[in-house]
């Protein structure tokens, strides 16, 4: 286990990232953390006394990374952009995203969008279910899997799907 201290740091204007809280890990960490890893990767450990699991890191380049920290994390660590907080973090090898049953069964009823969903990075599977699983009603649920197998249809990324939207109402 790394130990270390960061400050929670918050993006200004950076693209998709503008408004994110963040604490970074300079590339001399990281390399302690996954040897030779330039991709994202998950963690798990120690931030202040809140434990956190399966959390991604995001690669900045030279070696970089950032793990963003969501509002939930920010209110249980009481602390926001400035504040400093002990970390603790080990690769995370043991984490996995299964895939809901439903959206399984709604793919391999064409079994090529069951395939194009297989074929896509694991990394990519994971935002399309991470998205589906944020789904607070049934119906908000049934409407993301209703928009998944369409984009597995239409050959579409995560991020064309959700600015096929935006692109919609315009």
């Amino acid at each position: 286990m790394i130990k270390f201290k960061a400050e929670i740091e918050r993006f200004a204007e950076m693209g998709e990232k503008t408004g994110w809280s963040y604490i970074f890990i300079p590339a001399s960490i990281a390399q302690q953390l996954k040897e030779d890893c330039k991709k994202s990767f998950r963690v798990k450990g120690m931030l202040d006394n809140v434990q956190i699991g399966g959390v991604a890191t995001v690669p900045m380049g030279e070696g970089d990374f950032i793990i963003a920290l969501k509002a939930s994390l920010r209110k249980k660590l009481r602390k926001e952009a400035g504040a400093v907080v002990e970390v603790q973090l080990e690769e995370d090898k043991d984490f996995k995203i299964e895939m809901p049953q439903e959206l399984e069964l709604c793919l391999s009823d064409e079994p090529e969008l069951l395939r194009s969903f297989l074929k896509l990075p694991k990394s990519h599977q994971n935002w399309y279910i991470n998205w589906l699983n944020a789904a607070k009603t049934e119906p908000t649920r049934t409407k993301r899997i209703v928009k998944i197998v369409s984009a597995m249809d239409k050959g579409q990324t995560f991020g064309e799907m959700m600015r096929e939207d935006k692109t919609e109402k315009l």
